[in-house]
C-alpha cells in the first residue's frame, strides 16, 4: 500500500465510527471472526480498544492484520483502522488512488 493510498484511507476513517470494541477478554476467536466478516462487508473498519484491555494497540493491530489478512492503516492511541479489499469485485466499495 502506497502512502497516498494510506492517506486516502485515513481520510475516510476520520468520519467513521468504531464498529468493534475490544475489552478485557482481548482477542478471542469470536472477535477475530467477526472482524474478518466486517472487513469483507465494509473493507475499512475502525476498532476501539477499551481501557480495561491490557494489550498494546500496536501489537493488537498487527495480530489482527495477520489473522484477517488485512492491512493496518493506522493506530492512534486506542483506535485501530484496518483495510482489506473485498474478494468479489462487485462488493468493492472503496477505490484506492493509484
Amino acid at each position: 500500500m502506497t502512502s497516498k493510498q494510506r492517506s486516502y484511507l485515513k481520510g475516510i476513517a476520520m468520519t467513521t465510527e468504531p464498529i468493534f470494541q475490544i475489552g478485557k477478554a482481548s482477542l478471542t476467536p469470536e472477535i477475530t471472526a467477526a472482524i474478518d466478516e466486517a472487513l469483507e462487508a465494509r473493507e475499512l473498519i475502525k476498532i476501539s480498544v477499551l481501557k480495561n484491555c491490557l494489550d498494546d494497540g500496536d501489537s493488537m493491530a498487527e495480530i489482527l492484520a495477520e489473522r484477517t489478512r488485512a492491512e493496518v492503516v493506522q493506530v492512534i492511541g486506542k483506535k485501530i483502522v484496518l483495510y482489506r479489499q473485498a474478494k468479489e469485485e462487485k462488493k468493492r466499495k472503496i477505490v484506492l488512488p493509484s
